[in-house]
């Protein structure tokens, strides 16, 4: 299927089921980009490819006023998808290191493409009752925390304009119909770090003449865990997780290294440091216990900061998302978010306020026991989650409400169309 072949009147679901089947990775969404563009030029707006590397950016101008920046991410995971939908994702990518792996929307930006162009059409044929200008951004490469610079860099502001509120929403594990937004700190900030710890390789038959960085990794992987525990307060939100553990090649060869990439969240600047700080020291303690002759290497890749909520600006936007919603009661607080997300950049740059809600994606038929917006968030942490090989969000009414929670909170920060004389 070429990027464009489905016609400019396709249905939103449909739209949705062929970004979901041909997910792209991290400044690589080219098929995704073109298509977004393409339908962004049929509703009208101004639009300029290849912002940010593979970005998109669409305005729509509509007399003086307001400029309302509207966003989604685009890029998929480096994940087999294990859905068994019919429209799963069969695709594959090359990832950052040159290998070959499977790729997949499991963590559902092709739900919040699909919902900001259905959002950003509504707006366009209804230009009579508001007026301002609709800054449309199309992030790319949010899963590894640079997108939302690289547009920056790229000159987004210089080029397009400065916005006066950012906004946007995030598809999670909450029933279909329902919407969270927390004022403040939201979503955490995020730290990625590389570990390589160096040993000396051998024959598995005779580890007295090694130093083996597996036993030295299992060693770290276990202490690491100690810092949430033990080294930071209960009152201070921390995750370390040690997604990836490399080493050897055969069950017989001790070998000289072994790799792990850490995932660190945390909401307070002070806690972030000094768990930085305990991980090398773990890290490299580690290696010193275990007679390692070369220093570790810890190295930082990838960070970006905690996402702050506007607390004026969610108060502002709160009663759009209940009407959508169909009542506050349906419109939860869901406590501090320890997933993380770049769009904060786009509002911190802009020195404007950031409104940043979850969308419920969920199957509302898991959600019939559940009574209390405690009892809904203690089932929806036991539902796959973004990330899972099994995430997949019901398309309706999960597309109908994103769509419609867009539209209303643009339409709060778009000036109202003043009528004749």
């Amino acid at each position: 299927m070429t990027p464009n072949s489905l016609s400019d009147s396709v249905e939103p679901a449909d739209l949705y089921r062929d970004l979901h089947q041909h997910p792209e990775l991290s400044f690589a969404e080219f098929r995704t980009a073109s298509t977004v563009a393409h339908r962004l030029r049929y509703m009208g707006f101004d639009t300029t490819e290849r912002v940010g590397r593979t970005g998109v950016v669409g305005v729509l101008r509509n007399g003086a006023g307001p400029t309302v920046l509207m966003r989604a991410d685009m890029d998929g995971l480096p994940m087999l998808e294990r859905t068994g939908l019919p429209y799963a994702s069969a695709a594959r990518g090359v990832d950052r290191d040159g290998n070959d792996v499977p790729v997949a929307h499991s963590c559902g930006h092709d739900m919040h493409v699909t919902c900001l162009l259905g959002a950003l059409q509504g707006l366009s044929v209804d230009r009579s009752s508001w007026r301002g200008t609709v800054l449309a951004v199309f992030q790319p490469a949010e899963e590894i925390g640079q997108g939302a610079q690289a547009m920056l860099d790229d000159g987004l502001y210089e080029r397009f304009g400065r916005p006066d509120v950012v906004l946007g929403q995030h598809v999670g594990p909450l029933p279909a119909g329902f919407l969270a937004v927390r004022p403040g700190p939201a979503f955490a900030a995020a730290d990625a770090i590389r570990v390589v710890l160096y040993g000396k390789g051998g024959h598995g038959s005779r580890p007295e003449t090694t130093i083996d960085p597996v036993v030295m990794a299992a060693a770290t992987v276990l202490r690491l865990q100690t810092i949430a525990s033990r080294e930071v307060a209960a009152t201070d939100a921390v995750v370390v997780t040690v997604g990836a553990l490399r080493a050897g090649t055969k069950e017989n060869i001790v070998p000289d290294e072994a790799e792990l990439l850490i995932s660190m969240r945390t909401f307070d600047p002070q806690v972030r440091r000094r768990t930085l700080d305990a991980i090398e020291r773990i890290v490299r303690a580690e290696a010193s216990a275990s007679g390692a002759e070369r220093q570790p290497a810890v190295e930082l890749f990838d960070s970006f900061p905690a996402l702050v909520n506007d607390p004026a600006g969610v108060a502002r936007t709160r009663g759009a998302l209940e009407a959508v919603a169909g009542g506050a009661d349906r419109v939860l607080d869901p406590g501090l978010v320890t997933g993380s997300e770049d769009v904060g950049l786009l509002a911190t740059a802009a020195d404007a306020p950031c409104v940043y809600w979850i969308l419920g994606g969920a199957d509302p038929a898991d959600f019939t026991e559940a009574g209390s917006p405690a009892d809904m968030m203690a089932r929806s942490a036991r539902l796959p989650s973004n990330h899972s090989p099994l995430f997949a969000p019901v398309i309706e009414p999960t597309l109908s409400i994103g769509v419609a929670a867009l539209v209303a909170a643009a339409r709060v920060w778009l000036g109202p169309r003043r009528s004749a004389p």
